[in-house]
């Protein structure tokens, strides 16, 4: 995911392939009520931590527009190493930002310890439609108070390399079992090629079940409960270990020299993963411009149309603001006014309904994907995300542990099945250790 964000500063060849840029007309440049706009003519400062780059013009926009405004904006590190930073300020009482970059699965650690403010006194829970369902799930976590505003989104799709697929007589799979015929097609057409990439990844991981329809974890309040083994989480692992015991899956590491070499020749045919991979494609394989396409999902039933987020980011607003209105206010241009339309002019894939369904956005043709409309099949992702699924309060934590367990299934050392109830193992015991009342 730190790779994702590094990307992102480098979009302008993507977006520069399109058929036109996008109609300033559908950006609602309002940032809030009569009272928000007189908290931005009065002015104040503001501290913002994050490391997505396209926030840097956002910023630069916001002050010129409100120039009795002063942000700063602070990369304090990505992802974990941000996490630690902006705890460790928490506890400490003494320097928190104002406004903080969390990804939504992080959100729980911060939202269970009050340290996020909540944001429906200022109008947030109005919002509920200007968000894809994910987000706004994520944001909410199921209750009535909103923690953060959606930045931006994940909706999974399967990225394809269409003349590979195509030399080699391999249908677009549609669904698992397709996926899994298709990667043995593959290997016998080239054995060096391969369907997809993976040598454990906890974000795919957890991704994948939740698209099966696992729900591993159910959070209330301070009760907990983990189970790793219930029907959709045993429907991914049993697939997937499939493809492991048959040598089907390429064992590269994401985001590696070798992994950016396989995508450019072809010998990683695929990729399942969110809707933020145009742009690491084009700026990492860019000599595979053209040849590769999106499709929907693989589904676990023909005809099916269900997906889950991977990845994506909010803003949120602390507890320990002392200009709350002032940061809701730059969350409201940010991530729904005219900052929105920065950033998408950057590369950077909406969670904003308006933009998704903006026929100048889904109009896009990106040669890199052979003038393909991307933006339709990504945007439709967006809306058949599958609802209610939650994280840990504490799945930073569980993420940092996952290659000790689930991980070592890819080295042949245990199986998915065995690694996921080691993982649940570790994660009751981490959770009971932090004072949660845990349940298997």
């Amino acid at each position: 995911m730190i790779a994702i964000a590094a990307a992102l500063g480098a979009l302008l060849a993507l977006n520069a392939c399109t058929t036109g840029p996008r109609s300033a007309g559908n950006v609602d440049s309002s940032v809030g009520t009569d009272a928000q706009a007189d908290v931005l003519a009065e002015g104040g400062e503001l501290l913002v931590w994050a490391w997505e780059p396209t926030l840097a013009q956002v910023v630069e926009d916001f002050e010129a527009e409100y120039p009795n405004v002063d942000v700063e904006l602070a990369n304090v590190g990505t992802g974990n190493d941000h996490y630690v930073a902006l705890q460790n300020a928490i506890s400490a009482g003494s320097g928190v930002p104002d406004i903080a970059q969390v990804e939504y699965h992080a959100l729980p650690q911060f939202t269970i310890a009050d340290s996020l403010a909540d944001l429906t006194p200022y109008g947030a829970s109005d919002l509920g439609r200007t968000f894809s369902p994910g987000t706004w799930d994520a944001v909410t976590g199921g209750t009535d108070a909103v923690f953060a505003l959606p930045m931006d989104s994940g909706p999974m799709a399967l990225f394809y390399n269409e003349q590979v697929f195509t030399e080699a007589g391999v249908a677009v799979p549609t669904t698992w079992d397709e996926f899994a015929d298709a990667a043995e097609a593959l290997q016998d057409y080239d054995p060096d090629t391969y369907i997809t990439a993976d040598n454990g990844i906890s974000t795919f991981t957890t991704s994948m079940i939740w698209q099966a329809g696992g729900h591993p974890f159910t959070v209330d309040g301070t009760t907990v409960t983990v189970n790793l083994a219930d029907e959709g989480t045993l429907r991914f692992a049993s697939m997937w270990q499939q493809l492991i015991d048959q040598g089907l899956v390429a064992d590269i590491s994401d985001w590696s020299d070798e992994w950016f070499q396989g995508l450019s020749d072809g010998s990683i045919a695929a990729l399942v993963t969110g809707a933020w991979m145009p742009a690491n494609l084009s700026t990492g394989a860019g000599a595979a411009s053209g040849d590769w396409r999106v499709a929907r999902m693989p589904q676990w039933t023909e005809g099916a149309n269900q997906t889950a987020e991977l990845g994506g980011s909010s803003l949120a607003v602390t507890q320990a603001s002392r200009n709350q209105e002032l940061a809701y206010a730059f969350l409201k241009y940010a991530n729904i006014g005219d900052g929105v339309a920065t950033r998408l002019d950057a590369g950077a894939f909406p969670a904003t309904m308006r933009d998704l369904t903006d026929p100048g956005f889904l109009a896009q043709e990106p040669e890199y994907f052979g003038g393909q409309q991307i933006n339709r099949v990504l945007a439709n992702s967006a809306t058949h995300v599958i609802p209610g699924f939650q994280y840990l309060p504490y799945q930073v934590h569980a993420n940092s542990i996952y290659p000790d367990t689930v991980g070592q299934a890819y080295t042949g050392t245990t199986t998915l099945t065995d690694g996921l109830a080691a993982w649940q193992d570790d994660i009751a015991r981490y959770g009971t250790e932090q004072g949660f009342t845990v349940e298997q």
